[in-house]
């Protein structure tokens, strides 16, 4: 078996991956970035989810709350003419819409800019553990595998895979529990003005109605579209796939198939029921199903939903999220919480480290939360901001000596602000 060695090994291209990359390599360590599929961004890119949310408080006087290198992400989209602000529909805040393919480019090139060594097509199958330190991870990929040992560890897989795997403890709510997944999907040709014309609530009802003609299986009688940067092309949330455990293969693969199917019975609902998608058809569905929620690491501290709802502040604070609790159960609907007080609570330092392994950190939807926290913590700004403060944190790890539990959160506090990122 192939032996490497780097500074730093982040698992997981998406969001969090991506900066959590950008920030470690920028700092002069030498990162290496693996991700399974074949391009980054993950649940922004493979999954279709073209907006950004958490950027910005919800409200009238709307305040940016995320900066650094995601926002410096966000800016170079605008500047290409590649994206634009739309609000949202239930009152989540401002979002930002792009262009996925430019996405996918605009990761690509600040990653390799920074110096990060980038592997697609690559899992991490095992990881190897003496004295709560992680001394390799095996990865596996067209090479066969290969064993990379590592000082820090960043596990930003969204499953908290190499978490789990190292042995920290995790929480995980039973399948029926667990948020829905959701296959997004794209329609062209449509007459965007004229569908704008029909209220929310008016196509949920007639979701209803479409169900009840029994012609119809829509098992989510809500979801949302809205335009994209291309003229005629609208971006479709609706399907639900639930009861999907989606760390099991068997389940995930079933799930997969299950939400193309739904994907196509929505675009023929909206097809055939909503003014302005007459001469409308699907040209694509997500590379992979959206997962919203799996492991949950068990971390230093627990951000619970009463956190979130009493807008909770923190001395160890590395992000500012204002998102609501967005709970995408197994019923038709979705439950929402909203942040109350000044409209914003801290995501804190502590539910980035996970129990019991010391060269290891987390970041996104992964981290220390219960199921209603990380339902409102999941928001792409968030896990792009939370990938941040794991990458610069490895850096002063480095620079310290230290482990990321030992690791002295002011200094990084400091340097993010540094960073223009905001606390």
């Amino acid at each position: 078996m192939e032996k490497r060695n780097t500074d730093v090994l982040v698992l997981g291209g998406g969001a969090a991956g991506v900066n959590a990359s950008i920030a470690a390599a920028r700092h002069g360590l030498e990162v290496v970035l693996i991700e399974s599929q074949g391009c980054l961004g993950g649940s922004r890119t493979a999954a279709g989810v073209d907006t950004f949310y958490g950027f910005y408080t919800p409200g009238e006087n709307q305040k940016r709350i995320v900066g650094g290198i995601p926002w410096e992400i966000a800016q170079k989209l605008s500047i290409e003419h590649s994206s634009f602000e739309r609000p949202n529909t239930y009152g989540a805040g401002t979002g930002i819409t792009y262009d996925v393919e430019k996405l996918k480019i605009t990761y690509e090139n600040m990653v390799l800019e920074a110096g990060v060594k980038l592997l697609f097509h690559t899992y991490a199958c095992q990881v190897n553990v003496e004295d709560h330190h992680i001394m390799s991870v095996v990865i596996a990929n067209k090479s066969g595998l290969t064993e990379i040992s590592a000082k820090f560890y960043i596990d930003t897989t969204g499953d908290g895979d190499i978490a789990a795997r190292s042995g920290a403890p995790f929480d995980k709510a039973d399948s029926e529990d667990l948020q829905s997944l959701t296959t997004i999907f794209f329609m062209a040709n449509v007459d965007v003005e004229k569908a704008k014309s029909i209220p929310h609530q008016k196509m949920a009802d007639l979701m209803k109605e479409a169900n009840r003609s029994g012609t119809y299986k829509l098992p989510r009688e809500d979801g949302s579209w809205h335009r994209t940067p291309n003229k005629g092309v609208i971006q479709c949330n609706m399907v639900r796939v639930s009861g999907v455990d989606a760390t099991d293969p068997f389940a995930l693969t079933l799930a997969e198939v299950e939400g193309r199917k739904q994907a196509q019975e929505y675009a023929r609902f909206l097809k055939e029921y909503i003014s302005g998608f007459e001469q409308s058809f699907l040209i694509a569905t997500s590379q992979h199903i959206g997962v919203r929620e799996t492991r949950r690491i068990l971390g230093e501290y627990i951000l619970t939903e009463e956190d979130v709802v009493r807008g909770a502040k923190f001395e160890d604070a590395i992000a500012c999220c204002s998102a609501p609790v967005e709970d995408h159960h197994s019923g038709s609907g979705t439950r929402w919480a909203y942040v109350k007080g000044d409209g914003i609570y801290h995501i804190p330092y502590k539910s980035l480290v996970p129990q019991n392994i010391e060269n290891l950190i987390v970041a996104g939807r992964c981290l220390s939360a219960t199921h209603g926290a990380q339902a409102s913590a999941r928001n792409s700004a968030q896990c792009m901001a939370m990938g941040q403060a794991a990458g610069v944190a490895a850096s002063l790890c480095a620079e310290e000596n230290s482990s990321f539990r030992t690791l002295n959160v002011k200094r990084l506090q400091r340097r993010l602000l540094e960073q223009q990122a905001i606390i």
